[in-house]
């Protein structure tokens, strides 16, 4: 690690501030050019301790970076990972408010269900298939504190991978009978199609990120608890809204999922 605990603390608050206040502000590198990632990661901790005090309650975790091709123009071998607290929690066909937002974007994804922990290192993707009670579709809104939505690695590690808001819906189903890597996802805005893609495109296959997460947790002596929403990663490229649009999301064998942007 290059940073010391307060300057750790000081960024904690600078990130969260900008997320309360819904504004844009400079990537900590322009700053802090030296930080790693076990310092983007202590930072990111430090924003989640100061959402708890704040009586938020994390109800789950999501994987970003989630095909190769990210993985590679950013030069890191696993996806990254953030934390999602119930005020990013958007009920199904509901409003989402710009003013709480910055330029937010939506992504189609897979969410997990966890009945049991989830537990690394060394686990695999009939580990996480084991643990898992069901899937859901899910819309994931990120929305980048930083500028213009640019980010390097570790400055949108510490802004816990642009979390914000998630819409889960369509059928609660069992993975027992799924082939989630084959599963087809059509992503639409104001009725028009605007990206499709397969479960396969998160690292080969959805439950592979999940499995990268829990031994990511491993590392620090965590887990993924049982009872826990896992979003596995953006299967298409994510795409702008503004106020008006509407969206729609349908996943093979799971159903669909709608939001409203206003």
């Amino acid at each position: 690690m290059k940073l010391t605990a307060s300057q750790i603390a000081e960024l904690a608050e600078y990130l969260e501030s900008a997320h309360l206040e819904r504004r844009e502000v400079v990537k900590i590198t322009d700053r802090y050019p030296d930080i790693d990632m076990d310092d983007a990661y202590a930072i990111q901790n430090q924003v989640r301790q100061r959402k708890l005090a704040r009586g938020e309650k994390v109800v789950g975790l999501k994987c970003g970076l989630t095909s190769y091709a990210k993985m590679q123009q950013m030069g890191v071998e696993t996806p990254i990972f953030g934390f999602m607290t119930d005020a990013y929690v958007v009920p199904e066909a509901s409003e989402i408010r710009m003013a709480e937002l910055i330029h937010p974007k939506v992504e189609p994804e897979i969410a997990f269900f966890t009945k049991t922990p989830i537990r690394g290192p060394g686990c695999d993707i009939g580990a996480v298939l084991a643990a898992t009670d069901f899937v859901m579709a899910a819309i994931e809104v990120i929305d980048s504190r930083y500028r213009d939505f640019k980010f390097d690695l570790v400055s949108v590690i510490a802004d816990n991978t642009s979390a914000t808001r998630f819409i889960v819906g369509g059928k609660a189903t069992p993975v027992a009978d799924l082939d989630l890597a084959k599963l087809g996802v059509v992503m639409e805005k104001n009725g028009k199609v605007e990206m499709v893609g397969a479960g396969a495109a998160v690292v080969g296959h959805p439950a592979t990120a999940v499995a990268m997460l829990a031994n990511h947790l491993a590392a620090s002596g965590e887990e993924i608890p049982a009872g826990s929403i896992i979003l596995s990663g953006g299967i298409t490229e994510a795409i702008p809204v503004q106020a008006g649009d509407s969206i729609s999301l349908q996943v093979q064998s799971l159903g669909g999922v709608t939001t409203r942007f206003v």
